[in-house]
């Protein structure tokens, strides 16, 4: 199973639960599976990145995840111009 993490600002959207041990095969899969467990994640998830074992992916619904994997959730860093 994959675990997948949450940052104490998801916390009002979790209850407070920091982590989730998760059987899915792809990151799509698994936040389908948090999605369900916790709907109030909808719309935050909308603008966060997915960390998947230490590599940030802004698009990561069909990033294989493995028994030992580790998601977690961050926020998206945008760039700026000068």
């Amino acid at each position: 199973m994959a675990t997948i993490y949450f940052s104490s600002g998801l916390a009002p959207y979790t209850g407070g639960v920091e982590s989730l041990a998760v059987d899915a095969a792809r990151v799509g899969d698994l936040l389908r599976i948090v999605l369900e467990r916790f709907p109030a994640l909808r719309e935050p998830l909308e603008i966060m990145a997915i960390a998947v074992d230490g590599e940030i992916h802004q698009h990561a619904d069909y990033i294989p995840l493995t028994s030992g994997s580790e998601v977690h959730l961050v926020p998206r860093i945008a760039g700026g111009h000068r």
